[in-house]
């Protein structure tokens, strides 16, 4: 279905542009088009909804230091006899340094309760303390940080991709321009052989001309039509892919029920203008603070908190837990650590080999180093694009002046060549050879031009890339 409605749209384009094409048409500016996909293309609106998921993951790992309200109700009768009813609400408070505070009120009585259990209310204040395994980090303090860590991350591979979006949309717009300038240009050149055509069969009907002069012709246009339909087709399918960049609210693809055509010309670019100042900004720039590094380099920060949370892994798990308690309407002249209504406890774990904490320790190095290669490459490849880009900018702007005069010698010789043709001193198949000559040479600057166009998008959105 997709694929018929499809071709039914470039069959519609084909056949409302040839018979519209001299009629008032939508014209597409440049910096309209680009406005359209930066607020309506829904790669854009999706990359934004992943930072938001990322602001969100930080959120998420906030909660694990959320104090924690809890409450219990509860009974047991059997047989007439009431074993126990409980009462219990507390709270416990997790803090940043693995040190975890609580308190709570518990109220107990029965007939058949545990020779341990105190009767009637009481009153708990406790903490706590991991005293070695835990204390300069845990899960709790690496996951808080890697999610920030994360949201950095996410923000610049987002608009990374943001970038690429619109320097795929810049390029498909100048593409659009490109094949429309060389279908104007063939266009033309079928207007003034179908024109030199009919001359030259007027001439031959007066007796001037040859009868060969006319299939020379016949067949100089007939060459220059084919050329235009292919331009054409070309024109068609740009303007096919244009269409991927066009979206309206809600998400919705733009209809394109009309001729398209462009507003600007190759020229209209302000890569002349500005290709040289851009050139020299972003040499000056400081790999490092480009976006695709400083994915890396965050990267680098979440890879170094795992390596710190495995470290973790080689101390012993001591863990010290201290209690208070204050029954229901006693009341204390001071507050005795160790001499009354307390409890404590003391725990120790220790892995025998630390196999498994070995292994993953040296996991998290060797991904650190696999991350420390990244950056470096990426710094080796932003270096690489910036020459690569630079030179071919500064050398299709030569060429430019090049083909630009080639294209004036050209005029000159098939201006020379049509007066002496007047003259009777050239011939019908030379004046074709030299408007041939000068054709492939325009369509030589289109293409230039293009290309020139097309290397400064791609330094531009570099430039674009950089933190400042």
């Amino acid at each position: 279905m997709k694929k018929r409605n499809k071709l039914g749209f470039l069959l519609v384009l084909i056949f409302l542009t040839q018979h519209s094409f001299a009629q008032d048409t939508l014209r597409l500016a440049h910096d309209e088009f680009m406005a359209i996909v930066k607020r309506y293309h829904p790669l854009a609106f999706r990359y934004k909804l992943q930072n938001n998921i990322a602001e969100a993951d930080v959120l998420s790992a906030r909660g694990s230091f959320d104090p924690i309200i809890g409450a219990k109700d509860g009974s047991k009768t059997i047989d007439g006899q009431n074993y126990y009813r409980e009462k219990n609400v507390g709270v416990t408070i997790p803090t940043w340094y693995g040190v975890a505070l609580n308190g709570s009120y518990n109220y107990l009585q029965g007939q058949k309760l545990d020779n341990s259990a105190t009767r009637g209310g009481l009153y708990q204040f406790g903490l706590s303390v991991p005293l070695a395994k835990g204390l300069i980090y845990d899960q709790r303090r690496a996951l808080l940080e890697q999610a920030k860590f994360a949201v950095l991350m996410t923000s610049a591979e987002q608009q990374l991709l943001t970038n690429e979006l619109f320097r795929d949309a810049e390029t498909a717009y100048w593409q659009w321009v490109r094949y429309y300038e060389i279908y104007t240009l063939q266009t033309k050149a079928v207007d003034i052989n179908v024109r030199r055509l009919s001359m030259i069969k007027k001439t031959y009907e007066y007796g001037e001309q040859a009868a060969i002069d006319t299939t020379e012709a016949l067949s100089q246009l007939r060459g220059f039509e084919l050329q235009q339909q292919e331009a054409y087709l070309q024109y068609v399918k740009a303007t096919m892919e244009l269409s991927l960049f066009l979206w309206k609210d809600n998400l919705q693809p733009y209809d394109i029920s009309q001729p398209i055509f462009p507003k600007e010309q190759l020229t209209s670019s302000d890569a002349y203008a500005s290709y040289s100042s851009l050139i020299q900004q972003l040499y000056a720039q400081n790999l490092n603070s480009h976006l695709s590094v400083i994915y890396y380099q965050q990267k680098l920060n979440i890879l170094e908190s795992e390596r710190r949370l495995k470290w973790q892994s080689f101390l012993p798990k001591v863990d010290f837990v201290y209690n208070f308690f204050n029954k229901e309407g006693y009341r204390a002249d001071h507050f005795p650590l160790f001499e009354n209504n307390y409890q404590y406890g003391l725990k120790l774990e220790i892995p025998v080999f630390l196999r498994q904490a070995r292994g993953d320790y040296r996991i998290a190095k060797l991904k650190i180093t696999q991350n420390k290669i990244d950056i470096n490459f990426k710094q080796q490849e932003l270096n690489t694009k910036i020459s690569n880009y630079s030179n071919e900018v500064l050398n299709y702007r030569g060429q430019i002046d090049l083909a630009d005069q080639n294209i004036a010698n050209y005029q000159r010789l098939l201006q020379g060549e049509e007066a002496k043709l007047g003259n009777g001193e050239s011939s019908l198949f030379l004046i074709n050879s030299r408007e041939n000559k000068l054709i492939e040479a325009q369509e030589k600057l289109i293409e230039l031009r293009f290309k020139f166009i097309k290397g400064f998008t791609e330094l531009r959105f570099l430039t674009s890339g950089f933190i400042m």
